[in-house]
C-alpha cells in the first residue's frame, strides 16, 4: 500500500539487532535533570548499570569508577532526560511520513498541486490517502470542496484529513465508493458540510466515518512499517517516550510485535481508542508494563468535542464568527459518565479530549462527579484543555485533574481562536501559568502528527508564547509563559508522572531508566531562536544508544 513499505520492513530485523551496554560512563557533560520536586540537578558525569538504569550522578570533584565496560566523552555537550510526548498518535505519525502530506501548503493551489502530483507517482494505488490541509492556513475563509479534488483527481478515490484529524475531505468517487447520498443524515456528533443541501466533500467529526468506512485498511507490514517510520523520527528528535492517544487493537498488535522481536525502541504509554478497544486490549484492568518498561495500557481516551478550527469545539456560548453554532457535543453527561465509570471501576485511566469551555465544563463535571465514588489515585487527564472559562480553572485543581496540553498549538492557533472566541472570551485560553499557578499538574506534548512532534518548537512556544518568526512581540497573552524549568518539567517528569511511569522514567536519577539525550545547545541558557534550531546529537533509551546524529545533516 505504501511506496516505502518494503524498504522499512528490511529494517527490521537491523533494528532489533542493537546491543545492549553494560556497566558504563558518560562523562565530560554539560548534565541537567530534575528531582522528584522538579528542581535542577547538575552533573558532569552519568554512570549506567548493566541493566540500561541509572546508577550514579557525578559532579566535577567526584572519583569515576576505574571498572567499566565502556566510557564515553561526551565532548562537554548538554545531557538532559530524554523527552516525553504526552500526546500523540504514534500511527498517525508513521502512517504521515508514507502517505500524501499537506502540512506545508500554504494554499489550496499549492495543495491541489501536490495532490495530483501524488496521484500522478502512484497510478496503481487505488485510493489516494493523506492528511495536514488546513484551510485557515490556507486563508480560504471556507472548507474545500470534492468539486476541488474532481478538477485534479477524478477517477480514483481521495481521502484527505484535516491537519487535527477531525474532518475529513472527500473527492466524488470516495463518496461514491462510500455509498455517500445527497440525502445524507448529520451522525450523533458529526456534521457533514453542503452546498445546496447536497454533501459538499467535507465531513466534521463523526461523519468522517460516512467516508473513512470505505478506505482500505492498512495490512500488518504496512502498520509495522509506519512504527519504524515513527521511531525514526522520534528518536531523531530526542524523544524517547511517548503517550499513544487512541490505541486500537491493530495499533497494539504492531507495538506487541515490535516488543516481541525486540524492535520497539520508544517507550509507549498506551490509551485504548474508546471503551471496546480498552476491554479488547486491557480486559479486566490495565496492563503490566511490557518489554523493560517500553510499553503499557494506562487507559482510555475518550472524546467529548471537536476542534476549534473546524468549529467541532464544543463552546458554552456562540462561536464569534459563525453566531448560532456552538460545537459538537460527541456524549451527552450520563454517557460520559457511564462511559468514565466503566473505565474507573476496572482501574483503567481516563483521558477526556475537550477543547471547548463546554467540553472542558462537562469533563470537569463528571469528574466531580466519580471522584465522590472513585478514590485513590486516579490521575484524571483532560487533553488539549485549550479553552476554559477561568471560573473553572480552579475545578482542575481540586481532583488533582492533570492538564494535558501542546504548547505549539497556542502558536499555531493564535489568529484563528481570536477569530473564533472573539478578545472577551480568551483569557481562559491555552492558559499554562494560570493552570500551574492554581495547582495543576501540566503535562506537555505535541499531538503528533496533528503537529510537528519537535520538542524543542513546543520548550520554545512554552517560555515565550512567540512563533518561530518572533510574533507577536512578547508573546500572545505574554502572562501564561512558563519558566524553563517548569517547560522542561511538563515535558520529562511531569509528562511521565501523567502516565504512572514517573518511578521508572523521566528523570535521570540513580534506579531511573537511562532515557537521555546530547544535545548542542543548553536549554537553559540558549535563546528562544536557539532552542527552536536545538539538534539532538544522540539519543539513548535504557542506556542504549538508538539515535546518533549525521555530522551532515
Amino acid at each position: 500500500m505504501f511506496a516505502r513499505t518494503a524498504a522499512l520492513a528490511a529494517a527490521l530485523l537491523a533494528s532489533a539487532a542493537m546491543p545492549a551496554w553494560a556497566d558504563g560512563l558518560i562523562d565530560n557533560i554539560n548534565g541537567m535533570t530534575l528531582d522528584a520536586k522538579g528542581k535542577v540537578v547538575s552533573f558532569t558525569g552519568l554512570v549506567i548499570d548493566n541493566d540500561g538504569k541509572v546508577k550514579q550522578l557525578l559532579e566535577r570533584r567526584d572519583k569515576r569508577p576505574e571498572k567499566l565496560d565502556y566510557k564515553l566523552d561526551g565532548d562537554g555537550r548538554t545531557l538532559m532526560p530524554g523527552i516525553i510526548d504526552a500526546h500523540g498518535h504514534v500511527m498517525g505519525l508513521g502512517f504521515s511520513l508514507l502517505t500524501l502530506d499537506l502540512s506545508g501548503t500554504k494554499s489550496l493551489e499549492e495543495a491541489l498541486a501536490k495532490i495530483k502530483a501524488y496521484a500522478d507517482e502512484n497510478p496503481s494505488r487505488p485510493w489516494i490517502i493523506g492528511r495536514g490541509w488546513n484551510q485557515e492556513k490556507w486563508g480560504l475563509g471556507r472548507f474545500p470542496t470534492a468539486a476541488d479534488l474532481d478538477a485534479v483527481v477524478p477517477d480514483r478515490p481521495v481521502w484527505l484529513e484535516r491537519v487535527d484529524g477531525h474532518a475529513g475531505w472527500a473527492n466524488s468517487a470516495a463518496m461514491q465508493a462510500a455509498g455517500v447520498k445527497p440525502d445524507v443524515k448529520d451522525p450523533a456528533g458529526g456534521r457533514v458540510e453542503r452546498i445546496g443541501g447536497k454533501p459538499a466533500g467535507v465531513f466534521v467529526d463523526a461523519a468522517e466515518a460516512l467516508v473513512s468506512k470505505a478506505v482500505p485498511p492498512p495490512r500488518a507490514v504496512d502498520r509495522d512499517a509506519a512504527l519504524i517510520a515513527a521511531q525514526d523520527h522520534l528518536l531523531a528528535l530526542g524523544i524517547t517516550g511517548i503517550a499513544d492517544m487512541g490505541t486500537t487493537i491493530d495499533d497494539w498488535q504492531a507495538y506487541r510485535r515490535a516488543g516481541d522481536e525486540g524492535r520497539l525502541r520508544v517507550r509507549i504509554m498506551s490509551y485504548a481508542a474508546g471503551i471496546e478497544a480498552m476491554v479488547a486490549i486491557g480486559g479486566p484492568r490495565p496492563t503490566p508494563w511490557l518489554y523493560d518498561d517500553r510499553l503499557r495500557l494506562n487507559g482510555v481516551k475518550l472524546y467529548l468535542d471537536g476542534a476549534l478550527g473546524s468549529r467541532g469545539a464544543l463552546l458554552k456560548a456562540d462561536y464569534a464568527d459563525m453566531p448560532g453554532q456552538r460545537g459538537l457535543a460527541f456524549v451527552n453527561d450520563t454517557q460520559l459518565l457511564n462511559m468514565m465509570s466503566r473505565a474507573a471501576m476496572d482501574d483503567f485511566q481516563v483521558a477526556a479530549h475537550a477543547i471547548g469551555d463546554g467540553a472542558n465544563a462537562q469533563a470537569l463535571s463528571a469528574i466531580e462527579e466519580l471522584a465522590k465514588d472513585y478514590k485513590g489515585d486516579r490521575r484524571w487527564r483532560i487533553e488539549h484543555a485549550q479553552i476554559i472559562d477561568p471560573v473553572d480553572i480552579p475545578r482542575f485543581a481540586k481532583n488533582g485533574i492533570i492538564a494535558s496540553m501542546q504548547p505549539v498549538h497556542q502558536i499555531s492557533d493564535r489568529l484563528m481562536a481570536e477569530a473564533r472566541l472573539g478578545p472577551a472570551r480568551l483569557a481562559g485560553a491555552y492558559a499554562w501559568k494560570t493552570l500551574s499557578q492554581a495547582g495543576v499538574p501540566l503535562a506537555f506534548g505535541s499531538d503528533t502528527p496533528v503537529e510537528s512532534p519537535d520538542p524543542f518548537a513546543g520548550l520554545a512556544a512554552a517560555i515565550t508564547r512567540e512563533g518561530a518568526d518572533g510574533q507577536p512581540f512578547s508573546g500572545w497573552q505574554p502572562q501564561e509563559r512558563l519558566g524553563r524549568t517548569e517547560a522542561i518539567d511538563a515535558f520529562t517528569r511531569s509528562a511521565a508522572y501523567a502516565g504512572f511511569a514517573e518511578d521508572r522514567f523521566g528523570t535521570l536519577m540513580p534506579g531511573m531508566r537511562a532515557d537521555f539525550i546530547l544535545l548542542d545547545v543548553d536549554p537553559l541558557l540558549s535563546t528562544p531562536g536557539e532552542l527552536r534550531s536545538a539538534k539532538v546529537v544522540e539519543t539513548w533509551v535504557g542506556g542504549v544508544r538508538r539515535y546518533q546524529r549525521d555530522d551532515n545533516r
